[in-house]
């Protein structure tokens, strides 16, 4: 592929004369292959560059100024994308060349191109990489058959479990009826404490209800008295005292 810049010698433009030497020192310093094609001394290459200049890049006045660069027969650009293209590295890129190795243009289309490998690797992952059963949809519907299956056997254990302590429970004695054992006595033991407590109240009324009586006139005997104590409190503890020990 040769790279064919189209300028003008005899131009009398010192604009466009620094732009032509600009992009020829250039080439020259990448030693790259290129052909000078002069529009002010051949009519056919003005008119070649003319035409082959796509449209959407021509000034409003149509007509194309020098310098005009292509590869072959393919439009580059003109001296304004060449010197973009200089600035961003992308010379190379520009003139539709690979770029040598080493070079920092090299470099940088290494990187992005590892950059969009990777990004396409991550978008569209290598189909050798999925397992044949996922890709049939198969192994979806055998983990979930699996998940339901221990789901069911998890359920059976839990229900066998409750039953066992349901029937564990129903051997031991409810502490319920032991509880009502427990009151039961303990009411026997009251009323019987109870029982025992009235009759020594009884007791004591019926004493003091003695004692209390007025003395009659004329003392009674103490056989008497003792005769009615013996009586009234069934005992005979009275008979050892005299008649002044009760007055």
């Amino acid at each position: 592929m040769v790279i064919k810049v189209f300028l003008a010698s005899s131009s009398g433009s010192t604009a466009i004369k620094k732009k032509q030497q600009d992009v020829v020192g250039f080439l020259e310093a990448l030693k790259l292959d290129y052909t000078q094609l002069d529009i002010a001394c051949n009519e056919e290459n003005r008119m070649w560059m003319r035409q082959n200049v796509p449209e959407e890049k021509k000034p409003t006045n149509g007509i194309p100024l020098p310098p005009q660069i292509f590869n072959e027969e393919s439009y580059c650009g003109d001296y304004d994308t060449f010197f973009d293209a200089k600035e961003d590295n992308s010379v190379y890129a520009f003139l539709g060349l690979p770029p040598p190795p080493g070079s920092k243009e090299a470099a940088q289309a290494d990187k992005e191109h590892i950059v969009q490998n990777g990004t396409h690797a991550a978008e569209n992952p290598d189909d050798s990489e999925v397992p044949v059963e996922e890709r049939n949809g198969n192994a979806h519907g055998e983990k979930e058959q699996v998940e339901a299956a221990d789901e069911e056997e998890g359920e059976g254990g839990e229900a066998g479990d409750e039953a066992t302590e349901g029937e564990t429970a129903g051997d031991e004695p409810p502490a319920a009826e032991e509880g009502e054992e427990e009151a039961v006595e303990e009411t026997d033991e009251v009323t019987e404490d109870t029982a025992q407590a009235e009759e020594v109240e009884e007791e004591e009324e019926q004493l003091l209800r003695v004692w209390n009586e007025p003395v009659p006139t004329a003392a009674p005997s103490l056989s008497a008295f003792q005769s009615f104590y013996s009586t009234t409190y069934m005992t005979d503890s009275l008979h050892d005292l005299s008649i002044n020990d009760i007055y």
